[in-house]
């Protein structure tokens, strides 16, 4: 009988101590109903204010490299202006020297 009465002496001890903590987790589940969290999103902000600046950045080297090639193929020239000067000129010398030539 002696090991049944300290059996059962166990199971009330694991019993109560089962109950107490249920009441604990009861009241602590009563108080978090009452309190809000609040996430601290500064430090987010700041990176997503940090992150955006750089993205202005890079997007307005990205608008300076775009104009700068833009000018470049505007002012690119196949040929250099004093070449096609010659050209033209010793265009205009073979044909007055053929009707040169050709009246005569």
């Amino acid at each position: 009988m002696t090991k049944l009465e300290e059996l059962t002496a166990l199971l009330v001890n694991e019993i109560n101590d089962f109950k107490n903590s249920v009441d604990k987790l009861e009241k602590i589940n009563e108080q978090l109903k009452d309190t809000k969290l609040r996430m601290d999103l500064s430090d987010y902000k700041s990176m997503i204010k940090s992150h955006q600046q750089q993205m202005e950045s890079h997007l307005n080297s990205m608008k300076n490299f775009e104009n700068r090639f833009n000018s470049k193929i505007k002012k690119a020239k196949i040929y250099p202006t004093w070449a096609v000067v010659i050209f033209i000129i010793s265009i205009l010398l073979g044909v007055v020297s053929f009707l040169f030539i050709s009246i005569k």
